[in-house]
């Protein structure tokens, strides 16, 4: 017989990998734009606090996608993940990295971002999902366009939407 404090430990490692699978699968649909996988990352009242922007979930997306049609791509790493579970409620600090790509005329299209998302999770009728989120700026700079290096026409590179080779392996 195993002693309920593994039990609990067990229980809390599957909430923590159950958060963390939600803070990458936001990751994926804001670079692929995939607007259903990121609602999913959210419970239906929930409130995000992201930069300039504050408000529900629809709003939060119509914003985003209105600002990711600038950039030709995006790119979001997760590092640090500190999760701490309480019952029903989590709160999670998550460090991270995003490059924007974009016009190379245009500066303010090409640029690196460190940040942090500061999310507040809830899990209702046993699935956790993000109920509030602040996002906390860091630092940021210009990637300029002379530092890129061209992909080759020949190498298989990223797409946002469904074509995307992500994809094609889910199906």
């Amino acid at each position: 017989m195993k002693a309920p404090h593994r039990d609990a430990a067990l229980s809390d490692l599957l909430d923590e990998r159950e958060i963390r699978t939600i803070l990458l699968r936001y990751c994926r649909g804001v670079d692929r734009m995939d607007r259903e996988l990121v609602r999913s990352c959210f419970h239906e009242d929930a409130v995000d606090s992201h930069g300039n922007f504050e408000g529900d979930v629809d709003a939060l997306l119509d914003w985003m996608w209105d600002l990711l049609s600038k950039f030709d791509s995006t790119m979001h790493f997760l590092g640090n993940m500190l999760i701490e579970i309480e019952g029903d409620l989590a709160r999670a600090e998550t460090y991270g990295v995003a490059f924007h790509r974009g016009d190379p005329e245009k500066p303010h299209r090409n640029l690196v971002n460190g940040f942090r998302y500061v999310d507040h999770f809830e899990r209702r009728a046993g699935a956790w999902r993000i109920a509030r989120r602040t996002v906390v700026t860091e630092w940021s700079r210009v990637d300029a366009p002379e530092n890129w290096w061209p992909t080759p026409e020949e190498v298989l590179s990223g797409t946002r939407g469904p074509a995307d080779p992500v994809y094609e392996r889910l199906r």
